[in-house]
């Protein structure tokens, strides 16, 4: 009986060591945590902060008591969405930014936004807020220059200015895009088209007009060089004509007879030329004198 005790004791003892060692093996375990090259941690005591720990390493913690918060310490995007802004030209643009921040303050930023998540919406209203405000002041001409740089410089100082509150350093604030609404864009597109279709009719009419004065002018010369041709020719034939008269004026004074002999024969042949044509004429006509003559002979 005392045997049966006795073991059951020694279980017991040997149960309760297994526990303590356990529960010390498991509160050993919490008490060292791991901050890596990528991380910083903030040391919390029941909700209160202790201690700020921003080098890589194991340190030690109040087990059960202690409780580690990490944090980044990396540079971290922030990308806030698209903003219709209003430019000092009252000009309208949709930009589309983009930030890089880190963590600097560990206390500031449990205190405030308490999660990275928090940061990135508080982060989204800063930017846009500094967004309209600097750019309200500029106009689409400094936008599109070098002065680009100058805006945004004064872009990532205002929203350091909030940021900073929070634990947060802003280290860069970019714009990805800037484009027009997109009523707008259409009517800029409408008006571009508007232009190029009067600039090309006033091409067509100019190129009609100019076809049309080429025309004038070639038909004009025309005219011109056919007239004058025509008066030259005249000209030529009625010098032929002169000279034909001339000659046949010579002729005729030479030998009378023949020349009237020749004139006779040229009738002939114009007028029986064609077989079809019958001529009646009287055998006593002037006409047929040569041809009696023939006959008497």
């Amino acid at each position: 009986m005392n045997t049966q005790m006795n073991a059951q004791m020694n279980e017991g003892k040997i149960l309760i060591l297994l526990t303590v060692i356990l529960v010390a093996f498991v509160a050993l375990q919490s008490a060292f945590f791991v901050v890596r090259e990528d991380q910083q941690a903030m040391v919390l005591r029941f909700g209160d902060p202790k201690r700020q720990i921003t080098a890589p390493g194991l340190y030690f913690k109040l087990p059960l008591i202690d409780e580690a918060r990490y944090f980044e310490k990396r540079i971290l995007n922030v990308d806030p969405p698209a903003e219709e802004v209003l430019l000092a030209d009252q000009k309208r643009l949709v930009v589309d930014s983009f930030a890089r921040y880190r963590i600097t303050n560990m206390l500031k930023f449990l205190q405030s936004m308490n999660s990275e998540d928090a940061a990135q919406q508080r982060l989204h209203t800063i930017i846009n807020s500094a967004l309209r405000s600097e750019l309200g002041k500029t106009t689409l001409s400094n936008i599109l220059s070098i002065k680009r740089d100058q805006v945004m410089e004064d872009i990532q100082k205002q929203v350091n200015q909030e940021a900073i509150r929070f634990g947060i350093e802003v280290v860069d604030v970019r714009i990805v895009r800037a484009d027009l609404p997109e009523q707008v864009t259409q009517a800029t597109f409408d008006r571009m088209r508007s232009e190029r279709e009067r600039e090309a009719k006033e091409a067509r009419a100019e190129g009609e007009q100019l076809s049309i004065e080429i025309r004038s002018k070639a038909d004009k010369e025309r005219t011109i060089l056919l007239a004058e041709a025509k008066r030259d020719a005249e000209i030529l034939r009625g010098e032929g004509d002169g000279k034909a008269i001339d000659i046949y004026a010579e002729a005729f004074g030479q030998d009378p007879k023949f020349y009237a002999f020749y004139r006779s024969l040229e009738a002939y042949k114009k007028s029986i030329a064609n077989p079809d044509t019958t001529l009646i004429l009287d055998p006593n006509s002037d006409f047929l004198k040569y041809f009696k003559n023939k006959l008497a002979e």
